[in-house]
């Protein structure tokens, strides 16, 4: 294993932002975990920051200590019961190339999460989601590494504590675990989910099948959403918040066209709404600015620093809380 100095990130985060990693190498195999440890050891001052595809991370500046970038790839069936399918995937994996490998085989239940950026590792990070699946209802198992004994451990879906964007990994111990595999069970009788806007318009009258689905929602990603290779972007920046009844009530009566759904005793409203209410969409300021055709798509347009993302980020973040009373907060991890 390789550790490069003064190492170029600006290939491997989606904003495509001109940051330096201080120190820098790949993890193939589990094997090098203890040629990480040991560098750890010997640079105890320096923090550590593991890497997958870097679309839901912003980096403000430049890494002081030792980027890792996961490229663990194995990709399983594991067998089937009664109910299920069972795949075990490399933390390493393209999430939309795995995504894509399981139609391959036959299974369902992941087709609605296509085209989200990104690496199987980070998927279960922030539970991802989209179109009315969360990561979450397939999960059997994540296997993670412990850091600080170099031991793996498998933890259950409710161990993983996961809830809207977020999980026990991305909250409780971030610094601790590695996620090294997911291993998810894929539905044998699938319950298709198009009800979202969009997607039972473009599928309405067809027979369905996990590889239809798949091509709609990626049809309609890529109409909304700024391609990465083209626009740096890490795809939707902020999270859609969850307000009280009581609040949402209130909003309600002065805003008529505010959405909302309710979630567990919580209402979850549009941040994209709200952005666009507050005037935000499609402004630019120097090189950076959010999308114009989706005001939740912070972008880069070449040559943006972090530090400005960010500064525009909290600018957006100031605007709604004036105008609407809720504190937005980012989705991508931020990085200072």
């Amino acid at each position: 294993m390789k550790i490069r100095e003064n190492y170029s990130l600006k290939a491997l985060n989606t904003f495509g932002l001109a940051v330096k990693a201080r120190y820098f190498c790949s993890l193939h195999k589990l094997s090098g975990v203890r040629t990480l440890m040991a560098w750890q050891q010997e640079h105890p001052d320096l923090p550590l920051l593991f890497l997958g595809g870097g679309s839901n991370i912003l980096f403000v500046n430049d890494y002081p200590g030792l980027v890792v970038q996961v490229r663990l790839e194995t990709l399983e069936v594991l067998g089937q019961d009664e109910n299920y399918h069972y795949v075990r995937a490399g933390a390493g994996n393209n999430w939309h190339e795995f995504v894509q490998w399981t139609i391959a085989q036959g299974f369902a239940g992941l087709e609605n999460l296509s085209l989200i950026p990104g690496t199987v590792g980070a998927a279960p990070m922030q539970n991802i989601g989209a179109y009315g699946v969360e990561l979450k209802d397939h999960v059997y198992e994540v296997q993670a590494l412990d850091w600080r004994t170099a031991e793996i451990r498998d933890f259950n879906v409710e161990e993983c504590r996961f809830t809207y964007r977020d999980s026990y990994f991305k909250s409780v111990e971030p610094d601790r675990w590695l996620i090294v595999a997911v291993v998810l069970r894929l539905p044998r009788q699938p319950q298709w989910k198009i009800d979202y806007s969009g997607v039972k318009e473009l599928l309405a009258g067809k027979m369905l099948n996990a590889r239809l689905i798949s091509d709609a929602i990626i049809s309609i990603r890529q109409s909304k959403l700024p391609d990465p290779a083209e626009i740096g972007n890490a795809g939707s920046f902020f999270k859609n918040p969850l307000i009280t009844p009581a609040q949402w009530a209130a909003l309600k009566t002065q805003f008529p066209d505010i959405p909302g759904w309710p979630q567990q005793g919580q209402v979850k409203t549009s941040a994209g709404w709200l952005i666009d209410q507050c005037g935000w969409k499609g402004k630019r300021d120097g090189d950076t600015g959010t999308y114009a055709k989706h005001a939740l798509v912070l972008v880069n347009h070449g040559n943006a620093t972090g530090i400005e993302v960010w500064n525009f980020a909290q600018t957006i973040i100031a605007s709604v809380q004036d105008s609407f009373g809720i504190t937005l907060e980012p989705e991508p991890r931020v990085i200072r």
